[in-house]
C-alpha cells in the first residue's frame, strides 16, 4: 500500500522552495531552486511567469525523485502552493499570460490608486499603488483583451489542474474581497467610477486548504504522483510561514524578529485599522491580524556589526533590566503600534558600556513588541497566550528572556518557519477533508 505524502511549494521573488511531509507532519524531503531576483526600479518590478512554471516543473520532478529514493511506496497525494501577496497577471481564460507579472512591490499603478481612494472603504486592503486592485486596473488599461486575473499562487496551481479562475480568499483580500461576508463587495462591481472591475474578471474564491481539482492525468504520470492526487488552495507566503510555526489556535501569536518587527495573532474577530496598517485574513476558521513596526534587527546593525552582537550576546544579563526606556527606530517615522510619520528614534541616554547599550536596545524592541500586542488588544483582539518566534533574533536566548519578562507570555521557538512547510500542512488538511467526503 502506498504511503501518503503532502507537498507544499513556496514561490518567492528569488527562489522556489518545496517541503514534503507525511501524515505525522514530519518533513520527508525538501528542495530549493534559486533564480535571479528582480528589484523595483522607479516603482516597476515585473517578472516572466513562464519562468515560474518551468521552476515548478523542476521542483516537483526533483521532490518526487527524492521521495522515490527514500521510499518507493511513498507518493504525493496533495499539493498546495503559496505565493507573494498582490503579485498579479493578466491572462486569457486558458491561463495564457497576456502580461508580465506585476510583483508584490510594483508601484506603477499610482494613478489607479488615487481613483480607488475616492470610492473604496477606508478599512479595505485595496489602498495603495501596490494593491492587487490598483494593479488590476492598470493591467486592464494596458491589456483590454484580459479575460481573467490570476495571482501568482493560483496561476501555478491551475497549471497543474487546468482549472483557471479560482483563487483563495487570502490572496484576494487586496483585490477587494470581503472575507467577513465571504463575497465580492458591491462597491467593487457597481461603482460609477471607471475603476469598477467587471464581475467576469473576478476569480471564484475558496478557503485556503480547500480542494480545487485533481492534477491532470498527464502530470500524475510524469511526476509519479498518487493516482488521485489533488491540488489544494494555498495562501499568501506570509500566512503560510505563520502556519509553519505551529501557531493555529485562538490566542496563538507569531513574532518575526528580522530586520523589522512583525507580529501576527489569531483572534476570533477581524480587525481593520488602515492608519496602523492592520487588516485581517480568515485562516483556519479564525482571523489572523497583525502589524509591522519599523523597529527590529536593522537598528542593532546601525550600532554594531554581527560579530560584535554575537560576542556581546553571551554577556547580557536579561534578569537585570537596565532601567532605560528606549524606542529604537532606524530612522524617522513609525506606523505600528504608533502611527506617527515624524516619530524619532529614542535611544538616549547611552550608557558607557556597549553591552548595557545593546541590552537596552533589545529591551526597547521588546517593549515595542508588547505595545503592539496591547494595541491589538485595545482594538478588540485578545492578548496572546503564547508567542512563536521566527527570524534571526529567535536565536538570541537572552533576548527571548527579556521578551518573556516584558510581555509575561510564554515564548516558543518555532520548529519550522519556511512557508513551503506551512503549505504542506494545507495540502495535508485539504487531502484529509477531500478524501473523507
Amino acid at each position: 500500500m502506498a504511503t501518503a505524502a503532502y507537498l507544499g511549494i513556496d514561490i518567492g521573488t528569488s527562489g522556489i522552495r518545496a517541503s514534503c511531509i507525511n501524515d505525522a507532519e514530519e518533513e520527508l524531503v525538501s528542495h530549493h531552486i534559486a533564480f535571479v531576483s528582480t528589484q523595483a526600479v522607479e516603482g516597476k518590478n515585473e517578472q516572466d511567469p513562464v519562468i515560474w512554471r518551468q521552476l515548478l516543473d523542476r521542483i516537483i520532478s526533483t521532490i518526487s525523485g527524492k521521495l522515490q529514493q527514500l521510499d518507493k511506496s511513498c507518493l504525493i497525494r496533495a499539493i498546495s502552493i503559496d505565493g507573494t501577496s498582490a503579485t498579479l497577471i493578466a491572462c486569457k481564460k486558458d491561463g495564457t499570460p497576456l502580461s508580465p507579472a506585476l510583483m508584490y512591490n510594483d508601484q506603477q499603478a499610482w494613478r489607479q490608486a488615487e481613483i480607488i481612494s475616492r470610492f473604496a472603504p477606508a478599512e479595505s486592503a485595496v489602498h495603495g499603488a501596490s494593491s492587487s486592485l490598483a494593479k488590476a486596473l492598470l493591467l486592464l488599461e494596458k491589456y483590454p483583451e484580459t479575460e481573467i486575473l490570476c495571482f501568482q499562487a493560483d496561476w501555478l496551481a491551475a497549471s497543474l489542474t487546468g482549472r483557471y479562475g479560482i483563487s483563495d480568499e487570502n490572496n484576494c483580500l487586496k483585490l477587494g474581497y470581503d472575507s467577513a461576508k465571504q463575497a465580492w463587495p458591491d462597491w467593487l462591481q457597481s461603482n460609477a467610477e471607471s475603476a469598477v472591475l467587471p464581475a467576469t474578471l473576478l476569480p471564484r474564491v475558496v478557503t485556503p486548504g480547500s480542494s480545487i481539482g485533481k492534477v491532470k492525468s498527464s502530470l500524475i504520470e510524469k511526476y509519479n504522483l498518487a493516482e488521485n492526487c489533488i491540488v489544494v488552495a494555498g495562501t499568501t507566503d506570509s500566512n503560510a510561514a505563520v502556519l509553519a510555526t505551529g501557531a493555529n489556535q485562538l490566542g496563538d501569536a507569531v513574532t518575526s524578529l528580522g530586520s523589522t518587527l512583525v507580529i501576527k495573532l489569531f483572534t476570533d474577530k477581524p480587525l481593520f485599522e488602515a492608519k496602523y496598517g492592520i487588516y485581517s485574513h480568515r485562516l483556519k476558521n479564525l482571523w489572523l491580524v497583525g502589524g509591522a513596526s519599523n523597529s527590529g534587527g536593522s537598528v542593532l546593525l546601525q550600532h554594531f556589526n554581527q560579530a560584535q552582537l554575537d560576542e556581546m550576546t553571551r554577556k547580557l544579563k536579561p534578569e537585570q533590566p537596565t532601567g532605560l526606556h528606549y524606542y529604537p527606530l532606524p530612522g524617522r517615522g513609525e506606523r505600528f503600534p504608533v502611527n506617527d510619520s515624524n516619530k524619532k528614534s529614542m535611544i538616549d541616554p547611552r550608557p558607557e558600556s556597549d553591552i548595557a547599550f545593546f541590552q537596552a536596545l533589545l529591551e526597547g524592541i521588546a517593549g515595542i513588541e508588547a505595545e503592539g500586542y496591547h494595541k491589538l488588544e485595545q482594538l478588540g483582539a485578545m492578548y496572546p497566550q503564547r508567542i512563536f518566534t521566527t527570524g534571526g533574533g529567535n536565536k538570541n536566548l537572552a533576548w527571548n528572556k527579556i521578551r518573556e519578562r516584558t510581555m509575561r507570555v510564554k515564548i516558543l521557538s518555532a520548529e519550522h518557519s519556511e512557508a513551503c512547510y506551512g503549505s504542506a500542512l494545507l495540502a495535508k488538511q485539504g487531502a484529509i477533508k477531500s478524501f473523507k467526503l
